[in-house]
C-alpha cells in the first residue's frame, strides 16, 4: 500500500531531528503490526488485501478503448444517505477493529466481514463476491481500508548511563515516534463505481521503558488509531453523505 521510498523518507525526516536506532513499518491488522501481542493471539493475520482484489481490476485482462471510455461516460458521483447501511472491511483482518466499527455506527448501520483474500478466486470473481455479500446483508456501500503505522526510535542516555541505583522507578530509556495513515476504498455495492481517498496523517511521541515497553507501544497505537478512525468516518461523511 505504502511504497518503500515513502517509508525512507519518514526515516530520513525522523533523522533530522534525532539519532534513530531503527525504524518500522507495519500494517494495523496483525504480524508485527498494530495490533498487541494478546490480541494477535486472538486474531489470524492472513496477509493483506490488495486494491485489484477489493475493485476487480486485473492487468492481464485485455481492455478496449470502447469499455474505458463507456466506463467513463457512466461515471457516478457515490452518494450514501445517513442511517443507510455499509459493509466495513480491514484488510488482513477478520473482523475491522471495534473503534473503526464505533466511528461509522453513529452515523451508519454497519456490518463487517473478513478482510482475508481467497487466493484461490480470481480478482475480479472475489471483487463480485465482496459486492455480493454486501448485497445479502443490505448493505448499499462497501468500505475497505488499510493501514500502516511507521516508527522510529531511538536509544535514551539512561540505557547506557546508569551510575545511581534507582529504587521504586521505571527509568525510560527509548523514545519512539509514531505516524498513523489510513487508505479507504469505497465501492458502490450495485453499480461497481468506486473512489478512494487517505485520511490525514496523525503521529505521536512516546517515551518507555523496557518493562513497560509493549504496553507503552500498543497505547500509542491504540491512541493513533482511535484518531485515524475517527478522522476517517468525518471525512467520509463530508465526500459521500446526502
Amino acid at each position: 500500500m505504502f511504497s518503500g521510498k515513502k517509508s525512507t523518507l519518514i526515516c530520513s525526516s525522523l533523522v533530522a531531528l534525532t539519532t534513530l536506532s531503527g525504524c518500522l513499518s507495519r500494517s494495523i491488522s496483525g504480524g508485527a503490526g498494530g495490533r498487541g501481542l494478546h490480541q494477535q493471539q486472538a486474531v489470524i493475520y492472513g496477509g493483506e488485501l490488495s486494491e485489484n482484489d477489493v475493485l476487480g481490476l486485473s492487468s492481464a485482462a485485455l481492455v478496449s478503448d470502447e469499455q474505458i471510455q463507456n466506463a467513463l461516460d457512466s461515471a457516478a458521483k457515490i452518494q450514501i444517505t445517513k442511517g443507510a447501511k455499509i459493509m466495513l472491511v480491514q484488510s488482513g483482518a477478520r473482523v475491522p477493529d471495534h473503534s473503526m466499527i464505533k466511528s461509522f455506527e453513529s452515523n451508519y448501520g454497519v456490518s463487517v466481514f473478513s478482510g482475508i483474500a481467497e487466493n484461490s478466486s480470481p480478482q475480479s470473481s472475489y471483487a463480485k463476491a465482496l459486492r455480493l455479500a454486501a448485497a445479502r446483508s443490505g448493505s448499499e456501500k462497501i468500505v475497505c481500508y488499510w493501514g500502516k503505522v511507521e516508527s522510529a526510535s531511538r536509544e535514551l542516555e539512561t540505557k547506557v548511563v546508569s551510575w545511581v541505583p534507582i529504587v521504586g522507578q521505571i527509568v525510560p530509556d527509548k523514545a519512539q515516534r509514531m505516524r498513523i495513515q489510513l487508505k479507504i476504498a469505497v465501492i458502490d455495492v450495485r453499480t461497481g463505481s468506486w473512489d478512494i481517498y487517505s485520511s490525514k496523517t496523525f503521529d505521536d511521541l512516546s517515551v518507555s521503558a523496557k518493562i513497560s515497553r509493549e504496553s507503552s507501544d500498543q497505547g500509542q497505537i491504540d491512541e493513533l488509531k482511535s484518531k485515524a478512525y475517527k478522522a476517517a468516518a468525518e471525512e467520509f461523511i463530508q465526500r459521500y453523505s446526502v
